[in-house]
């Protein structure tokens, strides 16, 4: 398990919007040898690949993110979760997507007298891919609750519904609005003050190319509700007295203190669920001294839970990271489906460690919408 090290960068005093406060992220010093621009694909239509004669993969691609990096290697590209440059097995969720969908990234060379590699991922795929994932394959044993074709199949399909951030009310209005700091890497979005999603760059260049990209992606339905039906968020603006202030350098002290002030409070208190909680990071694809991972977190229940990617450096400090809140029907799925994987989907043994009895369990899994894994009479 892992946390999350966000160290370098700094946060600045928060701008809000209605329900939507913007917390603006900035580094002292960018990094220079990974850049992260945008890739617009302009069929608009969704992308069909088949994999065999019974399965098929569809995504609709938007845009997607290229990061580029100085390494020896070979430049890898992917449409979805699954990385790879040829070298070695793949790890992906057990949807296997075919090598039609893995391609070089067009006009990137490595190596001697070649340019920087690239690598073409789409935002938050990797995570929700993830997830969806999880325990994907369904019981291991077949014990009297769980039907074959749970066995079988698995939990086939899994579906969760996600929002466009342009029908998250306010966003799409306070980015617009709102200034961008000239060493701005970063930003925390929060809506009715609840963490909606971390979003870092590099470098302050990439940070304002993608800074428009943020209503295009994917935010829970909590985050919707929130927008929807939550009110205006307060403004913590800083007060300075007058009669301690007897010259331009006083002033510029107190707005310093102010500053660190903010900084500490937001550490404390917004950014806790955040960045104290610790996650299970996967490594994805290695880029020279770059590391591109996805995490879950521990499914604690009654607490706020985030998925997300990053891109840590050799240190495992962030270069890149893009986060999800869960719902907390989410959350409950998640802890279920673990604590079921961890006692081999035995039943009694599973609500025995939960400190519950066997039919509250099969209540539990039924009303988190795994009804089709047991039998009529269980």
């Amino acid at each position: 398990m892992s946390r999350l090290d966000l160290g370098g960068l700094r946060a600045r005093p928060a701008q809000v919007w209605g329900a939507v406060r913007l917390v603006p992220l900035v580094r002292a010093e960018p990094i220079e040898d990974l850049r992260l621009h945008r890739e617009v694909y302009g069929d608009g239509g969704p992308a069909t690949v088949v994999a065999d004669r019974r399965t098929s993969y569809t995504s609709y691609i938007p845009h997607g993110f290229v990061a580029n990096w100085t390494a020896d290697g070979t430049p890898a590209a992917s449409y979805g979760a699954q990385l790879s440059d040829g070298s070695g097995p793949v790890d992906c969720a057990p949807l296997r997507l075919p090598r039609k969908l893995v391609q070089r990234q067009r006009g990137r060379r490595t190596g001697r007298g070649g340019g920087p590699a690239g690598l073409r991922f789409l935002p938050l795929h990797l995570a929700l891919d993830g997830y969806l994932a999880l325990h994907f394959g369904g019981p291991s044993v077949v014990w009297e609750e769980w039907t074959h074709r749970a066995v079988r199949a698995g939990l086939s399909p899994r579906v969760e519904t996600v929002y466009r951030g342009e029908e998250i009310a306010g966003l799409a209005d306070a980015l617009r609005i709102f200034e961008i700091h000239p060493d701005q890497c970063g930003v925390l979005v929060y809506v009715a003050d609840a963490p909606a999603t971390a979003f870092v760059v590099p470098h302050p260049d990439d940070y304002r190319a993608l800074h428009p990209s943020l209503v295009h992606h994917l935010y829970g339905e909590l985050m919707y509700q929130y927008a929807l039906y939550g009110g205006p968020v307060p403004e913590f603006s800083a007060r300075i007295a007058g009669e301690y202030v007897g010259s331009l350098g006083e002033l510029r002290a107190a707005a310093e203190r102010s500053r660190r002030e903010w900084e500490a409070q937001h550490a404390g208190l917004m950014a806790a669920e955040l960045l104290d909680g610790t996650y299970d990071l996967r490594q994805v694809y290695r880029m020279g001294r770059f590391r591109l991972s996805r995490f879950l977190p521990p499914f604690a229940l009654h607490r706020p839970q985030h998925i997300g990617e990053v891109i840590t450096d050799n240190r495992g400090q962030v270069a890149y990271l893009m986060t999800f809140r869960l719902s907390d029907k989410q959350v409950r799925r998640g802890h279920v489906l673990r604590q079921l994987a961890a006692h081999e989907w035995h039943v009694g043994n599973t609500a025995a460690t939960m400190g519950i009895d066997a039919g509250e369990l099969m209540r539990r899994v039924r009303h988190l919408g795994f009804a089709g894994l047991l039998r009529e009479h269980g």
